[in-house]
């Protein structure tokens, strides 16, 4: 009697370690061999973009911080330079440009440092996480310094930052960098060259150059497929084009070299980093802002009449939208491009006060990733599926929304 072989359809997830949020996935398997995977997204859908319209400017800024809760300050970063492309006048100081920027740079090591250590731990390295996370904790101590929040800094503003950071603290920013080089040593040293660590990763999730640019991929995607392309060099949006920093790219396209373009990017940044600090150290720039476009401490606001009738109209009002314009701003995210499109129209009945857009628009990298999930996870095994999951780097706030 002729028997016939079906292939048979499991879930992955949402209550998978491995899932790295509330992904679902429906696999097609034969045997151990994946034949097709179905992405369902959506349980995690808050309606962001909406409730950002029903918002004043400033207020939504901490919508931000909880889309990609790993690169919180990087997504504000994409909000508030948009915000200043929409309101003329706008001008930030190059301290304020320089603190950003170095938060965001922090930010990216925040970032890679979960990506790469939560990779390992779902391959089966459990070391590299718990030197990891320890970095990651000095630096969440360093959110919280200048903010008061350990995730959920609502620290950059339109026209420059909520405070200048303390001196002394650029001194404890120091001495973590100097050390960190270490730490990336470290974990570098236990996966790079590692004999089963290579074996999981290459030849895995390989993405050619024309797969990659018709996914609409960006970030550590574009670049492990060999193509140069960092908006912070091609398109370079405040100090960036000051800094002397390269752009790690892959030649194969698989987990192994994006693994190796995140580990590259840790010491990318770590050098930016230090060249910011060195900025601030000199004391060679303009430190003055314009009161009307931030809003003063609470001590300088009793210096003067005017400095308290701005923090008044500040907290009550927000920003002032006067004319009809759309704007897009983006940044270089450390998952990729990450950006925000905004569209006011005056006199609109969404209208707070004509102080919020009437559109608001977010261009999350994860999103485009996730989609390529299918070819770049068909004809591998089940558990090669991890490692491709897992080198996508994926936090699903920003994908569900």
């Amino acid at each position: 009697m002729e028997k016939k072989i079906k292939n048979f359809t499991i879930n992955f997830g949402p209550q998978h370690p491995a899932a790295h949020g509330v992904l679902r996935l429906i696999l097609e398997l034969k045997g151990e061999t994946v034949e097709k995977t179905d992405a369902q997204i959506g349980l995690l859908h808050r309606g962001t973009e909406k409730l950002i319209e029903n918002r004043n400017l400033i207020q939504s800024i901490g919508y931000f911080d909880r889309l990609d809760y790993v690169s919180m300050l990087v997504q504000e970063h994409a909000y508030v330079m948009a915000i200043e492309k929409l309101i003329k006048g706008y001008v930030v100081n190059y301290k304020h440009r320089v603190i950003r920027v170095l938060f965001s740079e922090l930010t990216r090591l925040l970032n890679h440092l979960l990506a790469i250590t939560t990779h390992a731990l779902d391959v089966g390295a459990m070391t590299p996480m718990f030197w990891g996370f320890e970095e990651r904790e000095k630096i969440m101590e360093f959110y919280e310094k200048i903010s008061g929040a350990r995730m959920h800094a609502f620290y950059f503003r339109p026209g420059g930052v909520y405070k200048d950071i303390p001196y002394d603290m650029v001194n404890e920013i120091y001495e973590f960098i100097n050390n960190f080089d270490e730490s990336v040593q470290n974990i570098e040293g236990l996966l790079t060259n590692n004999r089963i660590w290579k074996q999981r990763l290459v030849d895995i999730g390989v993405v050619s150059l024309e797969e990659a640019f018709s996914y609409g991929f960006s970030g550590v995607l574009l670049r492990g497929s060999g193509y140069t392309w960092d908006l912070r060099k091609q398109f370079p949006y405040e100090i960036y084009s000051d800094l002397d920093f390269e752009i790690p790219v892959g030649v194969n396209g698989d987990c192994y070299d994006r693994y190796c373009c995140r580990v590259e990017e840790l010491k990318q940044s770590s050098k930016m980093i230090k060249q910011c600090l060195n900025i601030l150290q000199s004391n060679s720039y303009d430190s003055k802002y314009n009161y009307h476009m931030i809003n003063e401490t609470k001590a300088g606001s009793k210096k003067s009449m005017e400095a308290t009738i701005n923090h008044f109209k500040y907290y009550t009002q927000g920003v002032n939208i006067s004319n009809e314009n759309v704007v897009y701003s983006s940044v270089e995210a450390p998952k990729g491009e990450f950006g925000v499109s905004l569209l006011s129209l005056k006199d609109s009945k969404n209208f707070l006060d004509n102080s919020s857009i009437y559109r608001c628009k977010i261009r999350a990298p994860g999103f485009f990733h996730l989609s390529g999930i299918d070819f770049m996870s068909k004809g591998h095994m089940l558990a090669d599926l991890v490692a491709v999951i897992g080198t996508q780097d994926i936090v699903f706030g920003e994908i569900d929304r």
